[in-house]
């Protein structure tokens, strides 16, 4: 904090002091009737003389982002939360003192105004106020108006500055709240329970993750926040609830970057006697509706791209892919070991010697194919090494009947249909273990209650995970997951 920041934060607390003796500061008596959109909405495209006539009575209340002194008379730009509404301030319109007070405000301050509409001569819907009051003080004083936040990391540290300063920034996050609400009503549409599991968990799983691990001290017991509520879900299915899903906040002890946030929202579903290819035109309808409903189209630019949604998505296998991205590529032998072993070290895949051919396979992918992604494809026949909770393809043991969708070059959602047989899931269990047991931190654990409920018999079933943090960047063209998370997580700020 420089010294004119200082000295700005002091006078606005010698301010605050001299309400605080008045005994006006912060006041909550005072109560809105309207705000900035719905005035300009209804009474935007009347002309003034009628304004004037009606009389029309308002209480606004917000930010006052902007004041024009002139003397006897005042402007002030009212910011709330659908908008701004100007106001229009005059000494011998107010009561005694109150003009000689609001000189001393400072922008930034908060604060509630009574009066009637009307319109300038420039034609902008005003409110000529009869009362004003300030109702919170700002003590620390805004960025510079043609600046804003223009240091990224301030924008995620202090998200209440950023939403104060930037429209765009707080539409973000309404347009995410829409698709979230546009998606429970899309599965609720559809005969879906959304319901609640715990994250908490004694065994984290439902994905390849390392986990967070807390501790309960009632039950002097180590816990993990949940990776994924999938085997949670999937026990409800085995109850007797055909159709679930959760919105549901997830955890998993990796890395930040642009596309990946420890803390995160994935929406997973289930539907019994549905298989991956039903879930594949699931996903493609959702997306492509929510789009619509966002947006009112199914073309959508992001970052300087266009994405047409309104044709079928492709679908390739992750075989055929690999043999389209990499030059020379035998696909005969794209189940050999050796040979992915010298594509991947050639690809530059970091290899710990422990690999198998389904493992070697999917790093390959991921390093050459998975950035060349950019037009919808669901990639499909993911190998069984890499997917312990998808079905085994019938006559193909090797693979199993999963897919993701990549989009705009990242992994927006996975699926597949889910492996419902308790001995083979067993087995795949086990073999999970041994793989934590050489050091893979994200590998399963054993979760022996989840192969009791399969034993209870799990009808056939199709899963679905997709990361709407992702998809929020997707439909609001932004950049980096920080842009769509209100409170992103970052390094703790260094003490000053």
């Amino acid at each position: 904090m420089d010294h004119d920041e200082n000295r700005l934060i002091a006078e606005r607390r010698a301010k605050l002091d001299k309400l605080r003796e008045a005994g006006q500061a912060y006041p909550n008596d005072f109560r809105k009737t309207a705000v900035a959109a719905e005035l300009s909405c209804t009474y935007g495209g009347l002309e003034n003389e009628v304004l004037e006539a009606r009389g029309i009575s308002v209480s606004v209340a917000g930010r006052m982002m902007a004041k024009r002194v002139m003397g006897k008379a005042s402007f002030v730009r009212l910011n709330d939360v659908s908008g701004d509404i100007q106001l229009f301030l005059e000494r011998d319109a107010l009561p005694e003192g109150v003009y000689q007070g609001f000189k001393t405000w400072d922008v930034g301050d908060i604060v509630g105004a009574t009066g009637t509409l009307f319109k300038t001569r420039t034609g902008e819907l005003t409110v000529r106020a009869a009362e004003i009051r300030l109702l919170a003080k700002s003590l620390r004083p805004l960025p510079e108006k043609f600046h804003g936040l223009a240091d990224t990391e301030t924008r995620y540290r202090q998200r209440y500055l950023d939403l104060i300063m930037s429209e765009e920034s707080r539409e973000i996050f309404r347009q995410r709240s829409r698709m979230i609400s546009l998606t429970r009503q899309y599965l609720d549409s559809r005969g879906f329970l959304e319901v609640e599991t715990p994250m908490m968990q004694t065994l984290p799983g439902g994905a390849n993750a390392r986990p967070f691990v807390t501790h309960h001290n009632a039950l002097d017991l180590d816990m993990y926040l949940r990776i994924a509520p999938e085997l949670f879900l999937k026990r409800l299915v085995v109850g007797g609830f055909e159709r679930v899903y959760e919105i549901n906040r997830n955890f998993r002890n990796e890395g930040l970057s642009t596309r990946h946030n420890p803390e995160f929202t994935m929406l997973e579903l289930y539907r019994a006697y549905a298989d991956c290819d039903e879930m594949m035109d699931l996903t493609e309808e959702l997306i492509r509706c929510l789009a619509r409903g966002l947006l009112g189209k199914a073309r959508v630019e992001f970052q300087g791209a266009e994405y047409d949604l309104r044709p079928a998505f492709r679908r390739a296998s992750m075989e055929e892919l690999v043999a389209e991205a990499v030059p020379e590529t035998d696909p005969s032998r794209l189940r050999d070991a050796v040979y992915l072993r010298s594509l991947a070290e050639s690809a530059g895949v970091h290899l710990t010697g422990g690999e198998g051919a389904g493992k070697l396979l999917a790093d390959v992918f991921e390093k050459t194919v998975e950035p060349l992604l950019q037009q919808p494809v669901f990639v499909t026949g993911f190998p069984a090494e890499v997917s312990p909770l998808a079905r085994a393809r019938p006559g193909d043991e090797f693979l199993t009947d999963r897919f993701e969708l990549f989009l705009a070059g990242r992994e927006i959602a996975n699926g597949f249909s889910e492996l419902n047989d308790p001995e083979e899931q067993a087995a795949r269990f086990r073999a999970q273990v041994a793989r934590k047991s050489d050091g893979d931190e994200e590998a399963m654990f054993y979760d022996a209650d989840y192969i009791r409920a399969l034993e209870y018999g799990m009808a056939p079933t199709g899963g679905l995970g997709v990361g709407m943090d992702r998809l929020a960047m997707f439909l609001t063209d932004s950049p980096s997951i920080r842009d769509v998370l209100l409170f992103p997580h970052m390094r703790p700020e260094a003490d000053s």
